[in-house]
Parts: structure tokens; sequence; C-alpha cells
């Protein structure tokens, strides 16, 4: 028996597709080559935004014509799903069950398997990792903070942090195992708290844990971005350089709108502590155009804040109304046309002052962690999450190595290998 997993979204769900995975190896399914050469099709979605849920729709068609092929096909859809997506989705999928219930997955499929036995939480669950050089490790999920355009709250539920000991635990596993860069993952990250360990006090203990490797975390609130987790990066050798702080919006008053509790100047505030502390910081931000009652004198403010804060990196997303959100109850008033228009103006503004940044790296010699061989050519990160592309031999996927930087394009780098190694 084959098994097929589409992801959509972010890390989080990555590594819950990693133990979906586990589990149904378990149960004695092992993953197919091609889609159309599986017995099993499973979609973990993301639906944090509308589109998420009509890339879905759109996948429904695919799966339909498998089954005319294969009528021992099953389809499955998990992740993060409301109740009204999942009544539209039935006729679609033979099962659909939220990412929590993961231990019962075997039960669900009319198999046995030992994690429906013996795991409450499926976090318990030990993840298939996709490489031996990058792991994902979820330190917390759901979330406290009701913005009006997102579902998490009602798909993830409130925050629930997983105990130090278990994570340390799985962070001392991969440093045996070589692990080079390891990624702490959260709706809210920095909003973790287990007993008396903070967000800042878990990183401190992470770093001290022996091993060659980089710590990353994702995602960030600016609301719970303190002073002492500053510290904490600037003091742990191993925490890199790179922060998402999503702000949403340049704007004030849309910031009221989406239930975000900071304003523009206290954001900005905690970028230039950060930029103080940590002066090769890279920047990354989410960002929504066309949000309902945005104004252009709205709109000029984020573009304003994008050429004041000169961000390496943004996720710059379309305003869609979403079920089950406060913000889908007000009326969606900027036309398709003109958040295309803002979407492409913050873009070009991202490409100048990311372009400008990068040109900072040209002829600096950087430690880079390679990813991958593609098209011929090696990619990688740098500590500070700038992606390198070079050529070299596939046999550096996933070690450090040193890259002289040649070039410098708006989205990364381009480089030579010091001394040809």
């Amino acid at each position: 028996m084959k098994y097929w997993i589409i992801t959509y979204g972010c890390q989080m769900n990555k590594s819950d597709s990693e133990r979906i995975a586990t589990v149904l190896e378990d149960i004695n399914y092992h993953p197919a080559s091609k889609i159309n050469e599986t017995d099993l099709i499973v979609v973990n979605a993301c639906s944090i935004r509308q589109p998420a849920i009509d890339r879905i729709w759109g996948q429904t068609q695919k799966f339909k014509k498998l089954k005319i092929k294969n009528n021992g096909i099953k389809t499955v859809l998990a992740g993060c799903i409301l109740k009204k997506d999942k009544n539209k989705f039935n006729r679609f999928f033979d099962l659909i069950f939220n990412i929590r219930d993961l231990p019962k997955l075997p039960q669900l499929l009319s198999k046995s398997g030992i994690y429906d036995l013996k795991v409450s939480n499926y976090l318990e669950i030990t993840p298939k990792y996709q490489t031996s050089f990058s792991a994902f490790l979820p330190i917390m999920t759901g979330c406290n903070n009701f913005c009006t355009f997102c579902v998490v709250p009602y798909t993830r539920g409130r925050e629930i942090s997983r105990s130090a000991k278990e994570i340390l635990c799985e962070v001392e596993n991969l440093a045996e195992r070589g692990y080079k860069e390891i990624w702490l993952l959260g709706q809210n990250v920095n909003s973790y708290k287990s007993g008396e360990i903070n967000f800042s006090k878990l990183l401190r203990m992470v770093n001290e844990i022996p091993g060659n490797f980089w710590i990353r975390f994702t995602s960030s609130h600016p609301k719970d971005f303190s002073s002492e987790l500053i510290e904490t990066m600037v003091n742990c050798e191993k925490v890199t350089e790179y922060l998402n702080l999503p702000v949403q919006s340049g704007d004030d008053e849309i910031l009221k709108k989406m239930n975000r509790p900071y304003n523009i100047e206290q954001y900005k505030e905690t970028i230039i502590k950060i930029i103080e502390e940590v002066p090769d910081i890279s920047l990354s931000t989410d960002v929504i155009v066309g949000f309902p009652g945005e104004t252009e004198n709205n709109f000029q403010n984020t573009v304003r804040l994008f050429r004041e804060i000169k961000f390496d990196m943004a996720y710059i997303a379309q305003f869609s109304p979403r079920l089950e959100t406060a913000a889908f109850e007000l009326k969606d008033s900027v036309s398709h046309q003109e958040k295309e228009r803002r979407w492409g103006i913050l873009t070009e503004t991202l490409k100048e002052t990311a372009l400008e940044k990068n040109k900072n790296y040209l002829g600096k010699e950087i430690e880079v962690l390679v990813e991958e061989n593609k098209n011929g050519f090696l990619l990688g990160k740098t500590k500070n999450y700038r992606t390198v592309k070079f050529r070299g031999d596939s046999n550096l996927v996933g070690q450090f190595i040193k890259v002289q930087i040649t070039q410098a394009i708006p989205w990364g780098l381009k480089g030579e290998l010091k001394n040809g190694v």
C-alpha cells in the first residue's frame, strides 16, 4: 500500500505532514514515487486564508479522475479545517479529520497501529523528517490572538505549549544525529510558556545543547517581542540573525480593524531595538493589502513603512474573506484590480530595498548551509536566511560550506565555492 501527501501552508503544516507519514508507515503504507501510483492521497490543509482552501478545490477534479482510473484510491483531508469547510468537502474525500486527531488515524482508516493506542497528543509522534540536516520542531500550537482575518484559533484551538523537557529531548536527539538547522515552530512562538520557562529561557536552554547547528524560530507576534528576547538572540551564538515579525499593515487604523494590539510606532521601536542589538539581522514580515476599508492613504502608510524598515523579504497577501472570521462580516470594499496594484507596488518596493541590502555582501565570504541541488546549481541559506546560488557537487547538500559572493539580486545572492571546495 502506498501513500502520497500534499502539503499546503507554512512550516507547521510541513511538520504535521512528517507526523502523518510516521503514522501511515506504522500501518504499513509506503511513500509512492508518483501520485497516480498511490493507494491513499492525504491533503494536509492550511486554512488561515481563503485562497488556501481554493487551491484544495482546484485539486478535487484531479482526485476525481484518479479515482475513476483506480476506484481503490482513498482520499483524506487533514489539517486545520473549519466545520463549514468539512461539510463542503465531504463529497470529495473519503475521510476528513483534524490534525489534532492524528493518533486516531489508524482507527479511522480501519487499521491497527501503535499511535492510536499510546499517544494522546499528536505532537508526541516522532516525525519522519524530510531531510537529514534540517528539522521542524513545534514547541506550541494554537493561538489566543483572534486577528479578525484569521481562523487559527477556531481550527488549531487556543495556545498549548509542549513541555520544555520534551522539546529539549528532541533537540538533543537531532543534534546527536548531526542535524545542522532546527526550526522552533508555533503560531506565536514568543508566547511559549511551560511552568517557569518562557521562550527566551527555552532558547537559552536549546542553545546550550552540544552540537554544530543553527536555531531558527517562527512565527513571532510584535506584542510579545520583549527586550529579554532580543538580549537572548544576541547572547546565543546558535540563534540565527533572522526574524519574521508580521506587521500585517503599516496603518494604525487598519491594525485596529485587524485586532492587532500595537501601533506602528511601537512596531518600529521594536525593530529599531533589534537592529541596534543585531546589526546583521535579516528581517521579513507578513502584510495584507486590500483589507476592508483600506484607503489609498492607509495603503501608502504601509509603503512608507516598507521604505523605512527596508525589509529583506515580505509575504504579501491580498485580502480574501474567510468564513468564521470577524473580517468576513465586513464589506470587501477594495476591488481585485486594486489589490493587484497595491500588491505590485509593495513587491517593487521590496525588490529595491532587498537588492540594496544584498549588495552589501558582494565580495564577502559567507557560511552557507546547502539545501538542495537544482538544475545543476546548489542552493543554500546563510545564517541570516539569504538564499545563495552557486555551482558545486551534490554531495555538499546538508553541509556548512564557505561561499564567495559574486552577484547580488533582489531575492538572493550568487557566488562561488571558496578555494573550489
